[in-house]
């Protein structure tokens, strides 16, 4: 039996197993991924994070989409891996973690979790892209895993998941695809996001990496300074602190609250 640990990320959901010993050996780690993230027929989860030991860091992670790709970041699973290290006695309050998208701080205070990411990059503006829904206007930026930032102006009646597919899958942003972020600007210092995940194939009820992509994005506009307080979909709020210089962003920081669901064991025949 695995053991696993169920937790939350301002609504994003995730298992996660300490595998630093190497006991779990993924043969199909498509298949393993995607049957324990199912919701109706398994644990469910928007993704799965492995702890692992590293040479670099505190330790390493491997983090999986709910469809089992292996993703470089995310930035709400960053900070429950984080939190879950602290609590297993295998990192400290500050600490460093290995991603493919490269080494990650994070500092731990209680259920509050503050990652600070590798610098943003490929800031773009797409004029008009038309898919089979309609032309959108939009920003694509890469905050660890690509990100296409649209603004609306009704956003809670927006249709997040038929707008956020057709630009997720789109020839633009082919072969890796993108998530699709749609915001709302609501003062100087906050936004409202909903976004749709690539990997997941569904809106999610908040995301990180998004959250600050969407931020920077505005910040590039001039239509908000930093910190930015981000409203997600769950309901909970992400803040986002940067320094822009010259039209690059450094010292991206993204904070916001976790929680453990509960602990439990896998059953051989879960998975078979």
């Amino acid at each position: 039996m695995v053991e696993f640990y169920k937790m939350s990320g301002s609504g994003n959901d995730f298992i996660l197993i300490d595998n630093r010993d190497g006991s779990l050996v993924l043969s199909d780690p498509v298949r393993f991924v995607r049957i324990l993230c199912e919701r109706k027929g398994s644990v469910g989860a928007d993704g799965v994070i492995l702890i692992e030991n590293s040479p670099r860091a505190d330790f390493r992670w491997r983090f999986f989409n709910a469809d089992g790709s292996e993703a470089e970041m995310c930035g709400n699973g960053g900070r429950c891996a984080a939190r879950f290290a602290f609590l297993m006695g295998i990192a400290p309050e500050r600490m460093t973690f290995e991603t493919l998208a490269g080494i990650i701080d994070a500092e731990v205070k209680g259920p509050w979790v503050k990652l600070r990411l590798t610098d943003p990059k490929g800031l773009s503006y797409v004029d008009r892209l038309s898919t089979s829904v309609g032309d959108f206007s939009l920003y694509t930026i890469d905050t660890g895993v690509p990100h296409a930032v649209c603004f609306v102006e009704e956003l809670d009646s927006f249709d997040v998941l038929t707008a956020g597919r057709a630009i997720r899958f789109h020839d633009y942003f082919q072969p890796a695809g993108t998530n699709a972020d749609f915001v709302k600007i609501l003062d100087t210092h906050s936004l409202k996001i909903r976004t749709y995940e690539r990997g997941v194939e569904d809106e999610t009820l908040a995301c990180g990496t998004g959250s600050v992509a969407a931020a920077l994005v505005a910040a590039h506009k001039k239509l908000v300074l930093p910190p930015v307080e981000v409203l997600v979909r769950s309901g909970e709020k992400l803040k986002i602190y940067f320094e822009e210089k010259e039209g690059f962003f450094r010292n991206v920081y993204l904070e916001g609250s976790t929680k453990v669901v509960y602990q439990g064991k896998l059953w051989e025949e879960a998975v078979r």
